[in-house]
């Protein structure tokens, strides 16, 4: 017996919660298939999930197939709730991605496919509803070679598409179509294949060990027809998750290693950690340890998922995925154990944000408290609270997932909320270079610390980086830490509100009163330097040096991509336009044009509604996080600033003084 680690990925609408209900029935886990529309699915348990038919958070179930023993994460298919779908990738085996053979490949199909093929993850492609009317064979596959990879293998036909009783028949070693075609596609990525090929000795069992191997290694994707409504094609879909995907590895003796992929609260309100082992066996009372200051938590309970429910056991082993209790303080992406490799973005972040305003009566506390728990779910909702306005500002991905947040608020904590307008998450970014110091003991410095900093642009994408120009011995340790990580605070905020990133703060100047005290007396902190001055200091020198070297703020652009009939295409210029849309290609396939360029995302939304309406309901729209832009001249938006940035010194300075009592 082996365990496979499968996730089942699709656009919006493709089917893949009617598929994961399928395979359950198929194994012997459900005696009934639920449906999305009546909201009875069993991966689907949140009310809210039921109530819009859609997919928010993953889902694990367990089930056999022979001696493999599945454990299937279902994700979401809406790109609002992409964030969701990232924390899934990093703890898979294998996946199956699905297209509707009625709407073919679509947006998020191909960034779904993009990413799979960049993780390497081994992929399967079943084409779901192919009883449906309007479905097509030869115009999706033809789609997914275009579109996704090449390299995708047919593995049976579908007959009589189209209608209720549709069906496929498999391919088979005495179809010479079928043969040439895997020959085809997997000498591409095999030379010793290519060299039997040209000898003409290539057997169909050496077609097939190489099938196995490539597809394995995310070279070929298998593909395969049916219907999760009628259950055509799944037989030979449950076959090629068998055969053809690999088992989860890792030692259960070896060391301890796993990944915490989802957070939620248990009926009692306790968190409960969602993790896959890599390495290694996890036990009740073991103890874990987080390593960035968190206290360490020990493990008091441990469910594994078997047969569509979750048990109790002792442990959970290498492979397996368990559910954890006890860990009070975890986290989305925490390592159990030896840590794997640091956490990587497979997705953009959220572009957009909205201010959450609470409704008539509705307690504050209570609802910051269920927004921080909403962003244990969600790390990427990102809570900003802003103490001088008290308003709370969300990150989302788009309006969507803004609608479920509310609902969520209403429906699991009975908290009235609305939002405010939703708009682009924008930063800053230095423009020239920029330097200030403060000295001890020289007024009107009020601190016991000697700061000089300046701040130089760095390339787009590479974040903030922290130099020193001043002897790492010249004072302690720990006052260069202070120096740094409030800097980074700082940052957070630039001279219009926004994150200041892609640039270099070096630390030119520094220095310190020592450690005095009176005689018979202890420490005088009133003649001695603290952390305290300069987190103290930093934020004044920072922020002048910010004013001296200037900022400018960039909008988040997204990349698009619009198919749509090229009689159409009158039409679609001047919305284009108006919503600041750039093409940068347009091509004319026949009857279709193809347009590719950039839209700021704060039009996106807008673009999507108005799209369907200017091609007849035709038109296709793609789009992914591309990069920043400067905003234009004379429309720089102003972000609400929170009150730890100084842009007025005495406000700044009295509000310090009263936190230490002066």
């Amino acid at each position: 017996m082996h365990t496979l680690n499968l996730g089942i990925l699709a656009h919006v609408d493709a089917g893949k919660t009617s598929l994961t209900e399928r395979l359950l029935y198929t194994a012997g886990v459900i005696d009934e298939i639920g449906s999305v529309d009546d909201g009875s699915t069993l991966t689907d348990s949140l009310a809210l999930e039921r109530q819009r038919g859609i997919t928010i958070k993953s889902a694990v179930v367990s089930f056999t197939l022979d001696d493999v023993t599945v454990n299937l994460i279902d994700t979401p298919g809406h790109p609002d709730f992409i964030a969701e779908v990232e924390r899934v990738l990093s703890v898979l085996d294998g996946a199956v991605l699905v297209v509707s053979a009625v709407e073919g490949v679509q947006a998020q199909t191909r960034v779904l496919m993009r990413t799979l093929r960049r993780l390497r993850i081994p992929t399967l492609v079943f084409i779901n509803k192919i009883d449906r009317g309007g479905a097509q064979h030869g115009r999706t596959l033809e789609a997914l070679a275009r579109r996704l990879t090449p390299s995708v293998l047919p593995m049976g036909r579908p007959d009589r598409i189209g209608t209720r009783t549709a069906h496929v028949t498999p391919y088979d070693a005495d179809d010479p179509a079928f043969t040439g075609r895997l020959l085809d596609v997997l000498a591409e990525h095999d030379d010793e294949l290519l060299s039997a090929y040209v000898e003409d000795t290539v057997s169909y069992d050496r077609l097939h060990t190489a099938l196995l191997e490539q597809t394995r290694r995310a070279r070929a994707h298998p593909v395969f027809f049916g219907s999760a409504i009628t259950g055509a094609g799944v037989p030979q879909l449950i076959e090629g998750v068998k055969h053809l995907l690999p088992a989860a590895g890792g030692d259960p003796a070896g060391p301890l290693s796993g990944t915490v992929f989802k957070v939620e609260r248990g009926p009692a309100g306790e968190k409960v950690a969602y993790a896959r082992m890599f390495s290694g066996t996890l036990r009740v009372r073991d103890r874990v340890l987080f390593g960035d200051g968190r206290p360490e938590g020990r493990v008091t309970s441990i469910s594994v998922f078997d047969r569509g429910t979750d048990v109790r056991e002792d442990a959970v082993p290498a492979g397996r995925i368990g559910r954890l209790w006890g860990l009070s303080d975890v986290r989305i992406g925490d390592d159990i154990g030896v840590r794997r490799h640091a956490q990587e973005r497979f997705f953009a972040p959220p572009t957009l944000e909205t201010v959450v305003v609470p409704g008539p009566g509705v307690d504050r506390g209570a609802l910051h408290l269920a927004l921080v728990r909403l962003a244990e779910q969600d790390p990427l909702i990102d809570l900003r609270h802003d103490e001088v306005r008290q308003e709370t500002s969300v990150s989302l991905y788009g309006e969507v997932q803004k609608e479920v947040v509310q609902a969520t608020l209403a429906d699991e904590f009975a908290l009235d909320v609305t939002f405010r307008e939703t708009t682009p998450l924008c930063i800053e970014r230095p423009v020239g270079t920029g330097a200030a110091v403060e000295f001890n003991k020289r007024d009107p410095n009020p601190f016991l610390a000697t700061v000089g900093l300046r701040v130089d642009p760095a390339p787009p994408g590479g974040g903030v980086d922290f130099r020193l120009e001043v002897e790492l011995g010249s004072m302690p340790y720990a006052f260069f830490k202070a120096v740094e990580d409030t800097a980074r605070e700082v940052l957070g905020q630039g001279l219009h509100g926004w994150e200041v990133t892609d640039c270099t703060v070096t630390m030119t100047h520094s220095g310190y009163s020592p450690r005095q005290s009176h005689a018979h007396q202890g420490f005088d902190k009133s003649m001695s330097s603290t952390g305290a001055d300069f987190r103290g200091l930093t934020p004044l020198v920072l922020i002048e040096a910010l004013r001296r070297a200037g900022t400018r703020v960039h909008e988040p652009m997204h990349s698009f991509r619009i198919e749509a009939p090229a009689d159409t295409l009158g039409a679609l210029l001047p919305v284009l336009a108006a919503v600041r849309a750039v093409p940068r290609t347009t091509e004319t396939r026949g009857s279709v044009c193809v347009l590719e360029g950039a839209v700021p995302a704060a039009w996106v939304h807008t673009l999507e509604q108005q799209l369907p309406g200017l091609t007849r309901g035709e038109g296709e729209l793609e789009s992914v996080f591309g990069h920043y832009a400067p905003v234009p001249g004379g429309s720089i938006p102003e972000r609400p600033r929170t009150d730890h940035n100084p842009l007025n010194r005495k406000e700044y300075l009295l509000k310090v003084s009263r936190r230490v009592g002066g």
